[in-house]
């Protein structure tokens, strides 16, 4: 896929128009007691000649989330003015992202998570080569999915899990050095579905 019409396909997603529908994550048992947090994470598409996703994997000692891979973001703050400047913030927070370096192109569908979060997706596009600097607090690692393996029907495999009893079931992509599960690989198959179901523009092809 090229550049032209990875931006084009990307922007006809961020261009549709939002029915007001949230995926429920596969770590949804039952109802929440209380109505989720508002959280947003950015969504970087790294453009170039061979585009990826950027994500991170979280330092193992934090309470939250501790070793896994997640897109840069958080709960959205009072001062931030929306779920975009939220997404930015924390990103340039976690991995010193410059927000003048983002393309922001609009949103996905919301996604609640079983630990109690409501996460707005912003999707946005990067140039190649960024100088990023994760925080030594918060980050690991930083690294790509590639499109191609995004693009792939047959990546994404679900693996079942049990938890005190109850059989989980949740996606998992491939990737030789991280395991990619939870709200994030749910994410991103929800944008490789979009990413294929959407027909290229004519001036991309």
């Amino acid at each position: 896929m090229t550049e032209a019409e990875l931006r084009a396909r990307l922007l006809d997603i961020a261009a549709e128009p939002s029915s007001g529908d949230v995926a429920h994550g596969d770590d949804v048992l039952e109802l929440l007691d209380t109505p989720p947090v508002p959280a947003a994470v950015l969504v970087p598409i790294i453009l170039g000649h061979s585009p990826g996703v950027l994500l991170t994997k979280r330092n193992a000692h934090l309470n939250k989330h501790g070793g896994q891979v997640s897109f840069p973001g958080g709960r959205i703050d009072a001062g931030d003015a929306d779920a975009e400047a939220a997404a930015l913030r924390e990103a340039e927070e976690e991995i010193a992202l410059d927000p003048a370096q983002v393309e922001i192109l609009g949103r996905m569908a919301d996604y609640v998570t079983g630990t109690g979060y409501r996460i707005t997706p912003v999707l946005g596009l990067l140039p190649p080569d960024l100088q990023l600097r994760p925080s030594p607090h918060e980050v690991e690692a930083v690294f790509e999915l590639p499109i191609d393996v995004l693009l792939d029907p047959a990546a994404p495999k679900r693996q079942r899990h049990n938890v005190r009893g109850v059989w989980r079931e949740y996606w998992v992509w491939p990737h030789p050095d991280h395991y990619i599960w939870g709200a994030t690989a749910a994410i991103l198959v929800h944008l490789a579905q979009k990413l294929r179901a959407v027909e290229p523009h004519a001036s991309a092809r």
